[in-house]
């Protein structure tokens, strides 16, 4: 196994973990096909399973049983492409905002959405352990103003702003 692959298992089954402070709210409703297709990574907690990755995308597809293929893709500093595909499958059809994801199975980890555009153009996923956060966005590179409110919702939510790194800047 390669050593990023180990790192996603590894992050499946450190996500499952328990929830650190108050409950976390997701949003309401995703409408999960309008979710599918491609979402560039604007921030990210650093993990060492990320480590050397830049342009990060994930493309999720939704498969006809109801599961979501999920392709995350990055460039390694030597300019090679590293790819991991996974799958999510929904824990809570009232919302479709609670997902588990796994890499490696039997390892599962919590993707929740806790923020989504009205035009699904952005959205923040983690996890109710706040120890997993990422901003994602359909276009490579998000307005300050949006990602500064996104910033001050994460806070609102209990997680650190300060291990959040930004990596559309200057894009």
């Amino acid at each position: 196994m390669r050593p990023w692959a180990l790192g996603l298992a590894l992050m499946a089954a450190a996500c499952a973990g328990r929830p650190t402070g108050p409950e976390l709210p997701t949003v309401a409703r995703v409408d999960l096909p309008r979710y599918m297709g491609t979402w560039h990574e604007i921030a990210r907690y650093p993990h060492h399973f990320q480590e050397g990755c830049a342009d990060s995308t994930a493309t999720y597809r939704l498969e006809p049983d109801g599961t979501v293929d999920v392709l995350n893709e990055c460039r390694e500093p030597g300019g090679g492409l590293r790819r991991a595909r996974g799958t999510a499958r929904v824990v809570d059809p009232a919302t479709n905002a609670k997902l588990e994801v796994s890499f490696f199975r039997p390892f599962w980890g919590d993707y929740w959405i806790l923020a989504l555009g009205d035009e699904y153009e952005y959205a923040v996923v983690g996890a109710p352990s706040r120890e997993y956060l990422w901003v994602l966005a359909r276009e490579p590179r998000l307005p300050d103003a949006t990602y500064a409110r996104l910033v001050e919702r994460v806070v609102a939510l209990g997680f650190d702003p300060v291990r959040l790194t930004r990596h559309d800047a200057g894009r």
